[in-house]
């Protein structure tokens, strides 16, 4: 009889709440998930308010039981520079690579065993860009499938392209029986009733409705602008003014194009007018924000009040975001009308100064803080403004005068790039920003080495040597204390530890004499303390932690506690006391879990996995490797090149191979790699289960599954894709994605991993060669 591990069906992904009735459609999701059950690349194209966003987050929500590893959106409005896409996939899946592979080879890897639906929304301003990197993980991903939305297609090699209409709207006069065709009319009504509370479509009212909607083409956003003025006007004053914005011949002749895109414009332009002269400004100077902002940066950046970021509301200009620290965000095709209205007034250059001004001092302000007990929220802060930031580099990077302020934001964000999993990015921007100096500064110095300390941690040390070359003899006491930091880390990743402990030693030395007594001692206290835990000087590191623990309480700080906890789990180990380890590891995760420190999840995890075989806990040291393992696979860079660190996985590993026995072994770290970040973490804390928790109890020999489903399972178990399944049995691809879905289930799974696992324990039971015998 097998074991399993038990979770509930909780889907994966990150797909955003729906806000507000999704009205029709269901022709074109019907056509939309029949499309998906064939083709791996599925791009809906149409024009701007037609609703593609809205219908690609319903469809994917719709079809996410099909995908185990989870349904996850990609936002890349908001993406300027070509190269950040990969970053923005992947952050968006929850990885967080540090190493110095290509994102879209990273990114590959990473998804190649996973069955998951990525949605790439708004790739219009980079199609090209878009289609090769989809194209490279399309190859290299089995189970991946894409459904991009773009106001063009994106030209990738096996795209089918979906054009999405607007909504139908019957003939003025006429009741046809098929409510689909009155999609349009019922997004009025909807929107209508949710803006003057008591609206409804009556007879009086309807035929006027219908003009409304036919005269704004049927396209969504246009209705909705329309509805909401509802609140101030009857209806029909609302169709004759749309009536007389559209015979309106100056402003007709006035622009290019026509058409939809006609009618939408003309719909814009009715909010518009209907704004006062400072909500007019508002939206305009607001088109310069990425993704949102809040009442601060709207004062900072705008110079406006409350009352015109209420009107704009009001009008759904400006879309509210609920709960604490309430954000403002606009839709593209809002933003890019403000972002017109502002490049022709002329003030676009210094609004965006002042979006970068706003923002350079709230990095300044992160940084001065940082090593203080407001980490957590700190990190939730610039995780939410980080389109925001990025937006601000950008402008620096294009800004002839501009980039010294460039180099001081992304010098600002060091903790931001390195303790919250931003490694890659950060090192893209100070590259970047690097490159533009032209004269020696406190802050290039700064730069280099905090850009050093990076390439070291992505196994780049060539690198990081030149780079610290590089900024040396300009160096401060502060930058000596880093730069001897970063030699002596280099040297510990080597597995040099003798040498790094002399480095390290001097770092101390340095930031407890004139350097930083924050961060820049703590981090040196940590690697000083492994370097002596590696060379077996196991009492002289406990010492080390124990300074390093007290000032940390002192000050509040969490993020280098975790690695002085983490290094204590290490030193506790040598010392042969696991159950302390697990105690100090424990500890490490919990604090990195908070600010989403992938590499330090995963060295905590390992330091667990360790612990659980010295205990004899061999199942449980199993599960934890595959945990870690997922974590180390978000990362990028296994053990961050360590081999000290290596070594001491493979022991793990090796200790519970001879204890379990192979097949044991597979089985039980299956079900570990089965695992979400999410559900691992929390199995490794040894937190109260959850329904989505893992708990072990066998499976029934008479699994209910029928004689197809269990061929299905073997085919599963031998490592084939859903299409050679398909191929294999003469059914249809759609076919095999649905018998999969009832495998899952019934047995009450998530993960094709889990099938697997539950084959090979049903395979090694007594007699057992096939599941269905």
């Amino acid at each position: 009889m097998g074991v399993r591990t038990v979770q509930s069906r909780r889907l994966r992904g990150n797909l955003p709440a729906e806000l507000s009735s999704f009205v029709g459609r269901n022709r074109e999701r019907a056509e939309l998930k029949r499309l998906l059950s064939s083709s791996r690349l599925v791009t809906i194209t149409g024009i701007g308010g037609v609703g593609k966003t809205r219908t690609a987050i319903r469809v994917a929500a719709e079809v996410q039981r099909a995908f185990p590893d989870g349904v996850w959106l990609a936002d890349l409005s908001m993406i300027a520079d070509p190269g950040l896409i990969g970053e923005a996939v992947a952050q968006a899946i929850g990885m967080r690579d540090q190493s110095t592979r290509p994102p879209a080879e990273a990114v590959a890897d990473y998804l190649a065993s996973r069955r998951l639906l990525l949605v790439l929304d708004t790739c219009e301003h980079l199609t090209a860009d878009c289609a090769s990197f989809v194209e490279s993980l399309l190859r290299a991903a089995p189970g991946l499938q894409v459904l991009a939305t773009s106001r063009q297609p994106l030209g990738a090699q096996g795209e089918h392209v979906f054009v999405l209409a607007p909504l139908p709207v019957p003939d003025p006069g006429g009741s046809p029986a098929d409510r689909e065709l009155d999609a349009a009319v019922m997004l009025f009504t909807e929107r209508a009733a949710a803006a003057r509370p008591g609206f409804l479509l009556t007879p009086v009212n309807q035929d006027t409705v219908v003009r409304l909607c036919r005269r704004l083409d049927g396209i969504p956003l246009g209705i909705e602008l329309a509805a909401v003025r509802t609140r101030a006007l009857p209806v029909e004053r609302i169709a004759d003014l749309v009536d007389r914005w559209y015979s309106d011949e100056a402003r007709m002749l006035s622009r290019t194009g026509g058409g939809r895109h006609e009618s939408l414009r003309t719909a814009v332009d009715g909010s518009y007018e209907l704004c006062s002269p400072g909500e007019r400004q508002l939206w305009a100077r607001a088109s310069v924000f990425a993704d949102g902002f809040d009442l601060e940066a709207v004062r900072h950046v705008c110079g406006e009040t409350l009352d015109l970021v209420a009107g704009l509301v009001d009008k759904s200009i400006l879309v509210l975001d609920g709960g604490p620290g309430s954000r403002y965000r606009m839709l593209d095709t809002i933003r890019e009308y403000g972002v017109e209205i502002l490049r022709a007034s002329g003030e676009e250059l210094e609004v965006r100064r002042r979006h970068r001004d706003h923002y350079l001092d709230l990095a300044r302000r992160f940084d001065a803080e940082w090593c203080g007990p407001g980490q957590a929220e700190w990190y939730e802060r610039l995780t939410c403004e980080l389109p925001n930031l990025r937006t601000a580099l950008d402008f620096c990077l294009s800004d002839p005068a501009g980039p010294e302020a460039g180099l001081d934001l992304a010098v600002a964000l060091a903790y931001f790039w390195f303790a919250c999993g931003h490694a890659r990015e950060g090192r893209h921007y100070l590259e970047r920003t690097m490159a533009r100096q032209t004269v020696r500064s406190p802050a290039l110095t700064k730069a280099q080495w905090v850009c050093a300390w990076i390439c070291a941690l992505q196994g780049d040390m060539a690198t990081a040597a030149h780079l610290v070359d590089r900024c040396r003899p300009f160096a401060d006491v502060e930058a000596q204390g880093w730069i001897t930091y970063i030699t002596g880390v280099s040297a510990a990743l080597r597995g040099e530890p003798a040498t790094a402990l002399s480095s390290l030693e001097e770092s101390v030395r340095l930031h407890s004499n004139g350097g930083d007594p924050g961060i820049g001692l703590y981090v040196a206290w940590s690697a000083q303390a492994i370097a002596l835990a590696f060379l077996g000087e196991t009492d002289r590191a406990a010492a080390v932690t124990e300074r390093h623990f007290a000032s940390c309480e002192a000050r509040g700080e969490l993020w280098a506690r975790s690695y002085a906890e983490y290094v204590r789990s290490v030193v506790e180990m040598n010392r042969d006391r696991p159950a302390d380890a697990v105690l100090h590891a424990r500890a490490a995760l919990r604090i990195k879990r908070r600010l989403s420190d992938h590499g330090g999840n995963a060295m905590a995890l390992d330091s667990l996995a360790w612990a659980a075989a010295s205990l004899g806990d061999w199942v449980r040291a199993a599960r934890l490797l595959g945990v870690a393992h997922r974590s180390w696979e978000a990362v990028g860079l296994p053990q961050m090149g360590s081999p000290d660190l290596g070594t001491t996985r493979m022991w793990s590993e090796k200790q519970v191979r001879v204890h379990l026995g192979d097949e044991m072994f597979e089985v039980a770290l299956a079900e570990g790699l089965a695992l979400d970040l999410e559900t691992g973490v929390a199995y490794a804390l040894d937190e109260r289960p959850t329904p989505s928790s893992p708990r072990i109890e066998p499976v029934p020999d008479g699994a209910p599954l029928t004689r197809r489903e269990r061929e299905v399972a073997e085919l599963v178990a031998d490592g084939m894709t859903n299409q050679q399944i398909a191929d294999r049995l003469v059914i249809s691809r759609r076919t095999a994605n649905t018998h999969l879905e009832h495998i899952l289930t019934k047995l009450d799974f998530n993960a094709r991993t889990q099938i697997a696992a539950w084959v090979a324990a049903r395979r090694s039971g007594p007699d057992r060669s096939r599941i269905g015998t």
